[in-house]
C-alpha cells in the first residue's frame, strides 16, 4: 500500500544500543580475571530513562557478547535466544518461524507477540507475530553483531510499542575497535558451507565504518534432497564523531533462502516412525519442489517449495546523538525498510491409513499410485499435505524514534520522546493439497485412482485449495498499520535509592482490505481437458473483498525503584502496565463488515509486578527476580483455524548468575514459571489449565575453560515437561540439549574451532498439533535437530 504522507518525527523512546555503553560487558568475556567483578557494573541503556549500571537499575537487563553466544553453538538466530534469562525460544522451525515467549506470557499461536526483536534500537517488524511473517525470519545473527542485549518485564512497556514483555536487541559493531575477520564454517555431518566476514576501522580521526555479512549454501541439518539454505546478508555503517556526539548511517541487505520446518510425523513419545527419522528427516523432498496455483490476482502461477523462508530486505537508516548546552541531550533514530519474500513449506494436515485417505478423496474403490514412477503404492501410511505457500508482497516499514533529555544534575533527568511507525502487511495465501508417502528420504507424491481408472489427482495434487480444512486458506490482504506514541520518563537518585517512572500513549490506525476464497473451474495445466482437481479451483474472491478501517489506543506506565544496600547488594521493585495492538490475525473473523474492530479485540493489555535482588561476591554474581503477570490474548491460529479470547496469569522466579575461577568461566540462568489460563470466552473448559508448551522450568548453563592456545566449553539447554495443547492431556518429556566446542590457535591470527550441536543426539519435542494421543500413536510435532558437527577456520586481523 501507499504509505501516508504524515511526517515521522522519531527519536529513541529507548536509546537502545549505544554501543559505547556495552564495551565493559565485552571485556568481561575476553578477560575474565580482570573483569569478574564488572558483570553488575555494566552500563545499560536499553529500557531505562538514563544510562546506569545493572547494579543501580530497577530493570531486568542482560548483555551477551557474540563470544558468549557462540559457546552455545547456535545453528539459527532463534537458538541464540535460548541463553537469555526468562526467554523460551522454540527454535525448531529452521532459520526463522520460531515461537518466542518471555516469563510465562503466552504463545497462543506463533511468533513473538509480546516480545519485540530489534536491530540497533529499532524494530525489525512492528508486529512480531505476523502470520507466516514472524520477525525472526527477517534477521540473521552473524559476526557483525557485537552484543545481544535484552530487557524482560514491565519496563519494556514504555520503552517500545507493542513490547510489554521485553525486547531483544542486536547491537552492531561500528568500527570503534579496529579489527576484522574472515571465517568459513563447514558441516562435517550435514551439508552446509558458510563464510562470515567483517571489518571496521577509522578512516580519519573522526570517521569510522564497519561492514560485514555472510554467504552460505547447503541442505541444512535435515535431509531435504536439495540445496535448501542459500543466500546471505551484508550490513554496513558509517559514523562521524563530533565533539559533542555522533551521526551514524547504516544499510542492510538480506536475501536468504532457508527451509522452514513444520510439524512432522513421529510417535507421541518422540520415537521415529519407520522410514522417517524425527531428528534428521523432513517431509521436504527433491521429488516435490514445484506447485501450480492461482496467485493473489487469480493468475496461474508457479510456487517453488525450495524458496522456503525467503526474506528480501533492504534497509537504510541513521541515528544521531548529541549533547547540547544547558544539559540537554537529543537522540534520533530512523529506518526505512523495503521488505518482501516468500514462505513456502509442506505441512502434514493428516497422517494415517493410506487406503482410508484415498477413499476420502475419491470415494469407494480408490487406490494410490506413485506419481513419479507409476508403480502401485503398497505402504500402509500416507500424509495429506497442505502447501503453506505464502507470498509476502509488501512488509515495508518506516520507523522513527526521537527523544529529548534534560539532566538537572548528576542524579536526575527528564525525557520526552515521540515514536512513529508505518507497517505494511500485504500477503497472499495460495495453498494446495497433495498426498505423499510417509517417508523421510525424498518421499514420492501419490496419485489417487479409482478402481475403474478414474483419476482423482494429478502428480500428487488432489485439490487446488484445502477442502480438508473447508478451503479456509486462500487469502489475500493489503493492510497498513500506523503507530504514534508520545512518551515521558523521569529518573532520580536519592542517596542509595534510585527511582524511575515512565508513561507512554500508543495510538494507531489500521486501513486496507482483505478477501477470502472463491471456487471456479480453471484449466490449470492448459491441456484443454478439465481434470477432477480442476473442476473446483480455489482463488481469491476480490469481488467481495472486505474493508479494514479502525483506530486503537492504549496507555502504558512503569514505575520502579532500586535500593543499593551496600556496594555488593541491591534490591529493586517494579509495577507496570503495557499493551499490544493486534494486527493481521484479527482478519477473517474479528473485523466487522464495516471494517471496525471491537476495542477489546484491538488491544491486549498486560499487567506486571517484579521484585529483584542483585548480589555480588568476589567471583560470583547473582541476579534473582520474582515476577507476576496478567495477560489478555486475542489471536488466530492458521493450522487449527481457531480464534483465542482469553486471559492468563503467570508467576515465577528468574535467576541469572556468573562465576569466574582462574581460567574457568561459568554462566547460567533458569526460570521457574507457574502459569494458568484464567479466563476463556470461547473454550471455558480449559480454564485453570496450564498454557500449552509452558514448562515449569527452563534453563541454560554454560562452562568455558580458556587455555594458552584457545578455549573449550559446554552448554546445557533444557526444559522440564510441558503439555502439547491447552487441554492438558498429551505431555512432552523434558530434555537437556548438550552442546560443545573447542578452539585452537594455529597462529597468532588463525584459529580452528570444532562445534557440536546436540552432542548426545537428544530427542526434544517443542510443539505438536495434537492435544491427545491418536489411535495410531502418530502425532505431528517439531523436535530439536539431531547431532550436527561443524568446523570453523577463522582469520582475525587488525
Amino acid at each position: 500500500m501507499t504509505t501516508h504522507n504524515t511526517p515521522l518525527y522519531l527519536i529513541s523512546a529507548l536509546a537502545l544500543a549505544v554501543s559505547q555503553g556495552i564495551n565493559a560487558q565485552e571485556a568481561e568475556t575476553t578477560q575474565p580475571e580482570a573483569s569478574q567483578n564488572k558483570g553488575l557494573e555494566t552500563i545499560v541503556v536499553t529500557g531505562v530513562p538514563r544510562r546506569t549500571t545493572i547494579m543501580a537499575s530497577s530493570v531486568s537487563v542482560s548483555s551477551v557478547s557474540l563470544e558468549q553466544v557462540q559457546v552455545s553453538t547456535p545453528r539459527s538466530t532463534a537458538e541464540a535466544f535460548r541463553i537469555i534469562p526468562g526467554i523460551r525460544s522454540e527454535s525448531t522451525g529452521g532459520e526463522g518461524n520460531a515461537n518466542i515467549a518471555v516469563r510465562g506470557l503466552p504463545v497462543a499461536s506463533g511468533g513473538a507477540k509480546f516480545l519485540q526483536l530489534q536491530e540497533d534500537g529499532l524494530p525489525v517488524l512492528q508486529y512480531g507475530d505476523i502470520a507466516f511473517g514472524n520477525a525472526d525470519i527477517f534477521m540473521r545473527l552473524d559476526n557483525t553483531v557485537q552484543t545481544v542485549e535484552s530487557i524482560r518485564g514491565g519496563s519494556a512497556s514504555t520503552a517500545a510499542s507493542n513490547a510489554p514483555g521485553g525486547i531483544i536487541n542486536f547491537i552492531s559493531k561500528n568500527g570503534e575497535n579496529e579489527s576484522g575477520s574472515v571465517a568459513t564454517t563447514v558441516g562435517l555431518d550435514f551439508d552446509s558451507v558458510r563464510t562470515d566476514f567483517e571489518y571496521g576501522t577509522y578512516l580519519t580521526d573522526s570517521v569510522r565504518f564497519h561492514v560485514g555479512g555472510f554467504v552460505r549454501q547447503g541442505e541444512g541439518p535435515r535431509e531435504t534432497g536439495y540445496t535448501s539454505n542459500k543466500g546471505g546478508q551484508i550490513k554496513a555503517n558509517l559514523t562521524k564523531d563530533f565533539e559533542n556526539g555522533y551521526v551514524r548511517l547504516y544499510y542492510k541487505h538480506l536475501d536468504d533462502k532457508s527451509v522452514g520446518y513444520l510439524p512432522m510425523p513421529m510417535y507421541s513419545n518422540g520415537d521415529s516412525v519407520p522410514g522417517f527419522d524425527s531428528q534428521s528427516d523432513t517431509p521436504h523432498s527433491a521429488l516435490f519442489t514445484k506447485t501450480v496455483r492461482l496467485n493473489g490476482q487469480n493468475q496461474i502461477s508457479n510456487g517453488d517449495i525450495r524458496d522456503g523462508m525467503n526474506p528480501n530486505v533492504d534497509s537504510i537508516g541513521f541515528e544521531a546523538v548529541f549533547d547540547l548546552d544547558n544539559d540537554w541531550r537529543i537522540e534520533n533514530r530512523f529506518r526505512k525498510s523495503s521488505v518482501s519474500g516468500n514462505f513456502n513449506s509442506v505441512f502434514p494436515a493428516e497422517v494415517g491409513d493410506a487406503s482410508a485417505m484415498a477413499a476420502s478423496i475419491g470415494g469407494a474403490g480408490a487406490t494410490l499410485s506413485n506419481a513419479n514412477t507409476g508403480d502401485a503404492f503398497n505402504g500402509d501410511l500416507a500424509m495429506r499435505i497442505h502447501t503453506f505457500d505464502v507470498t509476502m508482497n509488501d512488509f515495508d516499514s518506516i520507523v522513527n524514534d526521537f527523544k529529548l533529555t534534560k539532566s538537572f544534575d548528576d542524579d536526575t533527568s527528564l525525557t520526552f520522546g515521540y515514536y512513529a511507525s508505518t507497517q505494511n502487511i500485504a500477503m497472499s495465501w495460495l495453498w494446495n493439497s497433495y498426498v505423499m508417502e510417509l517417508k523421510g528420504d525424498n518421499a514420492a507424491l501419490l496419485n489417487v485412482t479409482a478402481a475403474d481408472g478414474t483419476e482423482f489427482s494429478e502428480n500428487g495434487l488432489y485439490a487446488y485449495g484445502t477442502p480438508f480444512w473447508g478451503n479456509c486458506c486462500q487469502r489475500d490482504y493489503d493492510t497498513e498499520y500506523d503507530t504514534r506514541a508520545p512518551y515521558v520518563a523521569f529518573s532520580t537518585k536519592l542517596g542509595d535509592l534510585s527511582i524511575d517512572a515512565s508513561a507512554r500513549y500508543d495510538s494507531g490506525e489500521a486501513r486496507g482490505n482483505y478477501a477470502g476464497a472463491v471456487t471456479s473451474t480453471v484449466d490449470m495445466n492448459r491441456d484443454g481437458v478439465i481434470s477432477v482437481p480442476e473442476q473446483n479451483v480455489v482463488g481469491i474472491d476480490h469481488a467481495n473483498s472486505s474493508p479494514v478501517n479502525y483506530d486503537w489506543s492504549y496507555s502504558s506506565y512503569s514505575i520502579g525503584a532500586n535500593y543499593q544496600i551496600d556496594p555488593s547488594l541491591a534490591t529493586f521493585a517494579r509495577i507496570s502496565k503495557g499493551g499490544r495492538a493486534n494486527a493481521d490475525r484479527l482478519l477473517f473473523g474479528k473485523v466487522r463488515t464495516d471494517g471496525s474492530v471491537a476495542d477489546e479485540d484491538a488491544i491486549d493489555e498486560v499487567n506486571q509486578f517484579e521484585f529483584g535482588v542483585k548480589k555480588r561476591f568476589d567471583s560470583l554474581s547473582v541476579f534473582a527476580t520474582a515476577f507476576y503477570a496478567e495477560t489478555e490474548e486475542q489471536n488466530f491460529e492458521a493450522t487449527s483455524q481457531k480464534f483465542f479470547d482469553r486471559e492468563y496469569e503467570a508467576k515465577g522466579i528468574e535467576l541469572e548468575s556468573t562465576y569466574f575461577m582462574d581460567a574457568w568461566d561459568f554462566r547460567g540462568n533458569l526460570t521457574w514459571t507457574d502459569a494458568e489460563i484464567a479466563k476463556d470466552a470461547l473454550s471455558p473448559d480449559v480454564v485453570g489449565n496450564t498454557p500449552r508448551r509452558q514448562a515449569d522450568l527452563i534453563y541454560s548453563l554454560m562452562a568455558r575453560y580458556s587455555y594458552e592456545k584457545g578455549a573449550a566449553g559446554l552448554s546445557f539447554i533444557g526444559t522440564t515437561d510441558a503439555y502439547a495443547q491447552d487441554n492438558n492431556d498429551l505431555k512432552f518429556d523434558g530434555y537437556t540439549q548438550v552442546n560443545g566446542f573447542v578452539s585452537y590457535d594455529l597462529s597468532e591470527n588463525l584459529s580452528l574451532a570444532l562445534n557440536v550441536n546436540n552432542l548426545f543426539d537428544t530427542v526434544g519435542i517443542t510443539e505438536a498439533e495434537e492435544g491427545s494421543v491418536p489411535a495410531n500413536d502418530i502425532i505431528r510435532a517439531r523436535t530439536i535437530n539431531g547431532r550436527t558437527t561443524s568446523l570453523t577456520l577463522k582469520y582475525a586481523f587488525n
